[in-house]
């Protein structure tokens, strides 16, 4: 993987909008935020641009984003907003200045697209809380944002779940969200699996989707030749009026059930406040016991 160089202070940092539309005053937490953190916030009326619910139309999205990744000045483009649009323009990007000199691209949830693409590019990328409700977001959310971009590691401890299978992992972790990965099977952004630890996370949808999902990506030979899957937050799960009869950990731990690799739910990392930062494209060590789960990233 591509060797991101890490911020200081005074590090232009963009701000884009490849997916949804967001308002002045929705942007000015997070705007406030990377002053107080010492870094130079990028960014101007396109930002608010309106097109339907995304920020502008597919070609000026790409065109402000494009203007970003090729710009040197630039350390970081942090996307504003996920919701849905990601993927109507990922494909009018060209990534060839991008990788003479990456950049941090960071985000979440739509953003799973571009975690996608520069995983296969080979670079790294931050799956972190966005500007969108930056305001909401927990104090060590915030904290593990700023701490990679700065260089220092990451490492999380939190409860053992009873569906965890048990054992260590080590390597490469790959994914994002769920339900955009799925859109993403058979396209060149969709991340490579085999050898790697998943992760993937989701929020609004019913266990029945999910299902789908998960017997999608095992259909695909995306499930079998893992080191491991981490599982974030699924948030805001909803099931139908007849019950589909299962948990959704109980439907993700059944699409796996043939393998033997380690499994953990509860990853702090999600559609939730406490979203803490992962560097997808980027090697973590993770020890599932009975008791808890640790994992480290340097």
């Amino acid at each position: 993987m591509n060797k991101i160089p890490y911020l200081h202070q005074g590090s232009k940092v963009a701000i884009a909008a490849p997916a949804r539309k967001m308002s002045r005053e929705q942007m000015q937490p997070a705007i406030q935020w990377l002053e107080e953190k010492g870094f130079e916030p990028v960014y101007d009326d396109r930002l608010f641009a309106e097109h339907h619910i995304f920020a502008g139309d597919d070609d000026f999205r790409a065109a402000v984003l494009q203007e970003y990744l090729d710009d040197e000045n630039i350390e970081a483009i942090w996307l504003s907003k996920g919701g849905y649009g990601s993927i109507r323009v990922i494909d009018k990007l060209d990534f060839t200045k991008f990788m003479q000199q990456p950049k941090w691209i960071i985000g979440f949830s739509d953003t799973t697209v571009f975690h996608g693409k520069l995983s296969r590019l080979g670079c790294s990328s931050l799956h972190a809380c966005m500007p969108f409700c930056f305001d909401q977001k927990t104090l060590e959310a915030k904290q593990s944002l700023f701490d990679v971009l700065t260089g220092k590691p990451l490492q999380y401890e939190f409860p053992a779940h009873p569906l965890n299978r048990l054992g260590e992992m080590e390597g490469e972790i790959v994914g994002g969200n769920l339900s955009v990965l799925y859109g993403m099977i058979g396209s060149n952004s969709f991340p490579e699996t085999d050898g790697k630890i998943l992760f993937i996370e989701d929020v609004d949808e019913y266990i029945y989707h999910i299902d789908r999902m998960m017997h999608g990506l095992k259909r695909a030979g995306k499930l079998e030749h893992l080191k491991g899957l981490v599982v974030g937050g699924l948030t805001k799960i909803h099931d139908n009026e007849e019950p589909f009869g299962m948990s959704v950990e109980e439907v993700i731990a059944e699409a796996v059930s043939g393998h033997d690799y380690p499994v953990c739910f509860g990853f702090p990392a999600g559609h939730f406040n406490n979203n803490c930062a992962l560097v997808l494209g980027k090697d973590i060590s993770v020890e599932v016991t009975e008791k808890k789960t640790i994992t480290k990233q340097f």
